[in-house]
Parts: C-alpha cells; sequence; structure tokens
C-alpha cells in the first residue's frame, strides 16, 4: 500500500510539469494529456521496480516513447492523394428539396378537386371512404378525382405532354 499512496503522491505533484513536458513534445494539449496518461499507466506497472531517484527520468522517458509512438502511428496512416476522385458518399439533400418543390408547384396546378382528393388519399393516408366523407361525394367521385390528379402530377412532374387517365 505504501508504494501505491507514493505513486499517487507523484502523479499529483508532478503531472502539471510532466504535462508541460509533453506540450512542448506534441504541441497540442490534449494529445499531451493523452500521453502523460498513457506513460504514468505504464509506470504504475513498474513501479516496485524503479529507482526512487529515477522515477522522474523513468516517467519522462516514457513520455518521449508515447510521443514517438503516436508519431509513428499517424505517419502510417497518412492520407494518401489518388488520381482520381471517389464517388460522392452521401445523398445530394438539395435534390430531395427540388424533388418537393416540384411536387408542391405540381400539386398547386392540379384543380381543387383532384388536389383535394390526392392530398386526402396519398399525404393524410385516408382510405377512399374518409376520403369520400370529408369531401361530400362519393367514392366513385374520389376514385376518379384521384386518378385524374395522379395522372396529371405525372405528366407534371416527368415533363410530358399527353395526360391519360390511370384505370
Amino acid at each position: 500500500m505504501e508504494a501505491d499512496s507514493e505513486f499517487d503522491e507523484f502523479v499529483r505533484s508532478r503531472t502539471p510539469a510532466l504535462t508541460r513536458f509533453a506540450f512542448l513534445l506534441c504541441g497540442h494539449e490534449a494529445t499531451a494529456q493523452d500521453i502523460v496518461q498513457s506513460a504514468l499507466a505504464r509506470t504504475l506497472l513498474r513501479w516496485r521496480r524503479i529507482d526512487p531517484g529515477r522515477v522522474e527520468a523513468y516517467v519522462k522517458t516514457a513520455i518521449v516513447n508515447e510521443q514517438r509512438s503516436l508519431w509513428r502511428r499517424r505517419w502510417r496512416r497518412a492520407e494518401v492523394s489518388t488520381g482520381a476522385l471517389p464517388e460522392r458518399a452521401g445523398e445530394d439533400p438539395t435534390g430531395r428539396s427540388d424533388d418537393r418543390d416540384a411536387l408542391r408547384r405540381a400539386l398547386l396546378e392540379l384543380p381543387t378537386g383532384q388536389r383535394t382528393a390526392v392530398v386526402l388519399r396519398y399525404f393524410d393516408d385516408l382510405t377512399e371512404a374518409e376520403t369520400a366523407a370529408v369531401m361530400n361525394c362519393s367514392v366513385g367521385t374520389v376514385k376518379s378525382q384521384t386518378s385524374k390528379g395522379l395522372a396529371r402530377l405525372r405528366a407534371a412532374l416527368t415533363g410530358s405532354e399527353t395526360v391519360t387517365a390511370v384505370a
């Protein structure tokens, strides 16, 4: 237990100075703290075998070795430029926004009955009977208005000039 309390005392008293030393080696505060923590962890494993007069030198050597090791790992993982750019990693969200805007504009071009039927059926997810009740019309009217509205939307969104009703 005495060795543990000696190590704790060493850590409390010397960590700020050791962190400054590591900072001067690597130039980054968070990295310096990580290096000191790793060096102290290694020191703890050998604490009982270290000459008490050489503890500071031992820890500083561990810090230097840890810094070198860290530098080597980073150097080996360095990015390598390529001749050709890779494919896009993700989907471009502006395209979806453009699609939604085009759909909104196309919906506004529909006659009121068709627009109401399409919005209630596909955006509000109502059944044909529920849509008919909301529109105060027959289920057959809802079916025909929805069919005509979808055909017009398809034509508007695909750029097709012909509007055909879907059976």
